[in-house]
């Protein structure tokens, strides 16, 4: 069993594979993870547990008992020196060492030993005071005399009595009825061996049966590996290449950007150009008419102070005076913001236009997909590295496929099952035996209980006829036939416990031996695991052996592997990869060289070489269009100028105010031809201002004019600051982005490069991994073995040990409490039985008790009379 099950276990292992770790270690993020599924998994039938029932309390009584007769801990030391003295089979007894080894046994067995000695004491005992007893009573001695004394205290006597041997009759019925229980239950359990048999035997069949069917999953699974490692080979585009880009662009997007930023730098240069060229033609249309119409008007005004009532200070000297104010004030009757001295900026103009003939944008965008060109490069650059590699992978599937037909896991399978197969029928073999065999011993315990039964009858008859027939105005010598009976009945049951007590004390006393060594040495211990430890001990087994069961099994009793280790591993459920240790045993690297394939696809990935020189992120003609940019005179326009006019008025001095202040003026000039020119003039101001004034600041033509060109030019100033320098740092940006992906990417494609093999080699990790956690917790799980040692411990100790002990719990108990009933029934058939003399006394002396002689008035014979005694009242 134990060669063909390891056969088994080295299919297994050796089809399962195992990739070694790299000997340089990889501190990389672990790759994604893998779905193998689940192992398929056989069911396991048999409960290795037993619940007995109402019964376990009995049993836990039991217990409670052996730990009052047997205290003392388990003798691990002793049980192991005395097994490799053999138990003094082989040695002499007299040696020193093993007369304190036999003390010491002695000492564990005190309690054992005690209970024994008071049973033996018992078996004894009981039949030769019986036999003296009943030879006293033929002598009509010890209350074999049929005579009884009347006492005044007779009925309270015989009430005691009776009760007392009820009660006493009632705790041995209980005792008998344990024992029968106990009896009924063994006999019940023992038809329950067939289904655990069974059970296991269907157990280890499904547990040899489901290891193929494991073990070829854990071979398919490598499929799932092998798929994930193909389809990350297949996308090491955006896998490989993608990573190299996303750190790059990290470092040349915001140089492009920039770039970018610039080209959109031009564009709004040139509209501001535009726009500055468009409003100044629209702003000096406007202001043009209006100062032509102005200086009419101040040309008109200044004939008319020209009149002769401006210059006669003699005749009339306010006209004078008012006429010089007005002449003062002409000056303020002009524009504000002159546009016409603003030159154009046409040559600025022209040169943006020259430069925006090279398209920047695009150029840019060239460079942006030059740049997510990577993926692609990655994947021509790489075709050969990873047409190998997936033959790697091929040859390791290969491999890994081949064992399942290179070692004969069927017919290890069929060798096992023909070995469980034979083991049963050699079992089913002794079920007739085992049948005969309980039958004798359920009937060799009946008869047990039914010696005691029959005490126990004859006890509840006499209590009943004695009861039911005793009549309290009946003469001992003429008590009835029914009382009379009860009493005989009460001396037979008395004689039947002489008879049967020594023989059920003897058996108490031989399954008590047994049973309780039994339960304290192996059953007890079993759960606490003390017997392992026994078991496992150095060198107990065979001499040259640490541990037997690996020098058993492998030859190498070094290993680490006790029969405690094993049989808890296998209680678990796991695997017995785990259970007996086998990778200690067995290297599946000699078998399956995947190191070396591991290191080829490591070094095959890792001389991927990846060129990104091709990649030109900004062309010279974007170069030389950015330096023309700077070149573009935009310096050279005085934005002082154009913003000094734009911020001005529409005239220096409101018309409406002015041409008020005129008029009030004019008011204070006296009628005539000066007064009414002058109010003309003040009419046609009004009117200039309302017909052009206002109407440029109303038109949406001028406004947007001056508002473009006041936007336009603060842009401009803005742009045209440190231009040069600005055209200078984005090129320095992007010469240096280019100098990364060109000259200094070698790092960074080394370094995801590494990346990308670790995770690729962390798909066969994770089916290494994936395949030892199997191994040891799902493929092949020893439920089976430990179940085989539960259930004999099941049979040993439930069934028998704990069933044996209730027995004699149960019988001893009512043996012991035989002894009272002794006693009590002899003592109560005297107040039922038919006695043959009485205390009869004489009316006249009865009277005066204390005077009657005890002794001279009494005679011996049928119905006699006899003076009562002192003591007796």
């Amino acid at each position: 069993m134990w060669n063909t099950g390891i056969a088994l276990l080295l299919c297994a292992l050796r089809a399962s594979g195992e990739l070694q770790q790299e000997t340089e270690p990889r501190r990389l993020p672990p790759p994604g993870k893998l779905d193998f599924g689940y192992v398929p998994a056989g069911v396991y039938e048999t409960l290795a547990h037993y619940e007995p029932g109402p019964i376990g309390i009995l049993f836990h009584l039991v217990r409670a008992f052996l730990c009052v007769v047997q205290p003392n801990a388990f003798p691990q030391d002793l049980i192991v020196k005395l097994a490799k003295d053999k138990f003094f089979i082989q040695t002499e007894y007299q040696k020193p060492e093993n007369v304190v080894l036999t003390l010491q046994a002695i000492y564990y067995e005190m309690g054992f030993l005690v209970c024994a000695a008071v049973g033996l004491v018992f078996a004894a005992l009981v039949p030769l005071i019986g036999l003296f007893f009943c030879m006293c009573r033929c002598c009509d001695n010890c209350g074999g005399e049929m005579h009884q004394r009347q006492r005044k205290n007779a009925d309270c006597r015989r009430g005691l009595l009776g009760t007392l041997l009820f009660a006493n009759s009632l705790v041995i019925t209980m005792g008998v009825l344990c024992a029968y229980a106990a009896n009924q239950n063994l006999s019940s359990q023992v038809k329950n061996v067939r289904r655990l048999v069974n059970s296991n035997m269907r157990d280890l069949h499904t547990f040899a049966n489901d290891t193929p069917t494991q073990i070829d999953y854990l071979i398919s699974q490598y499929a799932t590996a092998k798929n994930k490692v193909i389809y990350d080979l297949d996308n090491i585009g955006p896998l490989l290449g993608g990573r190299i880009h996303d750190q790059l662009d990290k470092e040349v997007h915001p140089a492009l950007d920039e770039v970018l930023n610039m080209a959109g730098a031009m564009r709004e240069t040139k509209e501001a150009l535009d726009n500055v060229n468009v409003g100044l033609e629209v702003l000096q249309e406007g202001t043009g008419r209006l100062n032509f119409n102005l200086s009419l008007v101040r040309t008109s005004i200044n004939r008319t102070l020209n009149d002769p009532g401006c210059h006669d200070e003699e005749s009339d000297a306010t006209s004078a005076q008012l006429c010089r104010n007005i002449r003062r004030s002409l000056s303020q009757l002009q524009i504000a913001a002159n546009f016409t001295r603003l030159p154009k900026v046409n040559a600025q103009l022209e040169k943006m236009n020259d430069v925006l003939r090279t398209d920047l944008s695009a150029v840019v965008q060239r460079g942006y997909d030059s740049l997510n060109n990577t993926p692609l490069m990655a994947v021509e650059q790489t075709r050969s590295v990873v047409e190998s590699v997936r033959g790697l992978v091929d040859g390791i599937g290969s491999n890994v496929s081949s064992f399942s037909r290179v070692f004969p896991v069927q017919s290890s399978v069929s060798n096992f099952n023909i070995f469980i197969n034979h083991a049963h029928a050699k079992i089913e073999e002794h079920y007739p035996d085992i049948d005969k065999m309980d039958f004798y011993r359920w009937i060799g315990c009946i008869a047990l209980c039914c010696m005691v039964v029959l005490v126990l009858a004859f006890n509840y008859l006499g209590l009943l006829c004695g009861t039911l027939g005793y009549d309290k105005h009946a003469s001992p010598t003429t008590r009835g036939c029914i009382s009379n009976t009860g009493g005989t009945m009460l001396m037979a049951g008395v004689g039947f416990t002489v008879i049967f007590s020594w023989v059920l004390m003897g058996v108490v006393t031989t399954i008590f031996l047994a049973g309780g060594n039994m339960e304290k040495l192996f059953c007890e211990p079993f759960h606490t695991k003390d017997v392992f430890k026994v078991v496992d001990t150095p060198y107990l087994v065979e001499p040259k052996w640490k541990n037997f069961i690996p020098g058993l099994l492998y030859n190498d009793s070094d290993l680490e592997l006790t029969a405690e280790s094993l049989y808890s591993t296998c209680k678990e459920n796991k695997g017995i990869y785990t259970a007996m240790g086998l990778d200690k045993v067995f290297n599946i690297s000699s078998f399956l060289n995947t190191t070396l394939l591991t290191k080829d696809v490591v070094s095959q990935l890792d001389g991927a070489r990846i060129d990104l020189r091709g990649i030109i992120l900004l062309e010279a003609e974007g170069r030389q269009n950015l330096l023309d940019f700077s070149e573009a005179g935009l310096s050279e326009i005085n934005y002082a100028d154009y913003l000094e006019e734009v911020n001005k008025g529409v005239t220096v001095m409101d018309l409406l105010l002015f041409a008020t202040e005129l008029e009030a003026q004019t008011d204070l000039m006296p009628r005539g031809a000066l007064q009414s020119a002058l109010k003309g003039h003040v009419g046609t101001l009004r009117q200039i201002h309302s017909q052009q004034i206002v109407s440029m600041e109303q038109a949406m033509r001028y406004v947007r004019a001056r508002s473009a060109l006041n936007q336009s030019m603060r842009f401009l100033e803005r742009t045209a600051s440190d231009l040069p320098n600005k055209v200078l740092a984005v090129l320095d940006a992007i010469n240096a982005a280019q100098n990364l992906v060109s000259q200094n990417a070698t790092r960074l494609i080394n370094l995801e490069t590494r990346k990308y093999t670790a995770t690729i080699v962390g798909y066969f990790h994770q089916y290494v991994e994936w395949v030892k956690t199997s191994l040891a917790l799902e493929v092949a799980p020893c439920k089976p073995l430990s179940n085989l040692l539960d259930t004999a411990e099941i049979i040993a100790c439930s069934f028998l040990v704990d069933s044996m002990n209730a027995f004699w719990m149960g019988l001893g108990c009512s043996t012991l409490f035989l002894l009272p009933g002794i006693i009590l029934a002899v003592k109560l058939a005297k107040f039922y039985r038919r006695m043959d003399t009485e205390d009869v006394y004489d009316d006249i002396e009865t009277i005066p008790m204390k005077t009657v002689p005890t002794c001279d008035s009494m005679s011996r014979f049928p119905r006699a009379s006899a003076p009562p005694r002192h003591i007796d009242w």
